[in-house]
């Protein structure tokens, strides 16, 4: 992996010379996207909680579009003009796609993902028994753990360039409340629920409601629920509320998430799952 990758970054040093009937350049990069589509490789990960980016697999996807040209698909009824085909093989990889669903070439589902009606881009990774739900998009390099649920209307937001900006990653166990917007390289850690219309971005302060201290911006700790709220913030003469995520409560290490009591302590914050 270690030759290709040295073979990506040459390419992408000359990448405005190549056109797409480049044979060779096609091949070192379709053998990239390869590696992320089987999932051999991925975009990101995290490390000891940090998150760690392989660039040179953002430049493989950036090349993809410079060395491919567009081709018509025709489904059906539907027609589509894209330079990335769509994946197939789900049988075979125990992914359930209902209707209206669709994921890019190059995004990887683990055995046991269902999607609803929803859209999975190139360069993201969904882990296994994850429900993306109806009309969710998990954007390009999105990195979705296990056991996770999009809830309906969520929007995991693409982070594709520059190339060494980490995309948004949203680790195992977490609940996505319906139409959250989590973009910008936002970071939810583990075990973590998040309620219904949250806008977490790499720059939304995250606070603690019950010390009321900032505990980082974009990236909620693991075991939290988080909802949408608001801080005061001067500008000139005038005071606006700022949006911020607000932690509400700390899950115990492997506390499974009873909805019935989250809604109920969600409802009592004015937010709902």
């Amino acid at each position: 992996m270690a030759d290709l990758q040295a073979q990506i970054e040459e390419l992408w040093a000359r990448r405005t010379e190549l056109e797409p009937n480049d044979k060779e350049a096609r091949r070192l990069v379709k053998e990239a996207i390869d590696l992320l589509d089987s999932g051999q490789a991925r975009v990101a990960e995290v490390v000891a909680g940090r998150i760690v980016v392989h660039e040179w697999l953002k430049l493989a996807i950036l090349l993809l579009f410079r060395v491919t040209k567009i081709k018509t698909t025709e489904l059906g009824p539907f027609e589509y003009a894209d330079k990335i085909p769509l994946k197939t093989g789900y049988k075979d990889a125990g992914v359930r796609v209902v209707p209206g669903a669709s994921a890019r070439y190059g995004a990887f589902l683990e055995r046991g993902v269902v999607l609803m009606p929803s859209y999975v881009n190139i360069g993201a990774h969904v882990g296994h028994n994850t429900m993306v739900d109806t009309w969710a998009t998990v954007g390009s390099c999105a990195q979705i753990g296990a056991n996770v649920h999009l809830s309906g209307g969520v929007g995991v937001g693409g982070v594709l360039e520059p190339p060494q900006a980490a995309p948004v990653v949203v680790e195992d166990d977490c609940f996505v409340g319906s139409r959250c917007i989590v973009a910008e390289g936002a970071h939810v850690g583990r075990g973590s629920v998040l309620g219904a219309g949250l806008i977490l971005t790499g720059t939304v302060p995250v606070i603690d409601a019950n010390t009321g201290a900032e505990v980082g911006r974009g990236h909620v700790p693991p075991n939290s629920v988080v909802v949408s709220a608001t801080r005061a913030r001067r500008f000139g003469s005038h005071e606006y509320g700022m949006p911020c995520a607000l932690i509400i409560k700390h899950l115990r290490e492997g506390e499974r998430h009873d909805k019935t009591k989250l809604n109920d302590l969600l409802r009592d914050h004015g937010a709902t799952l």
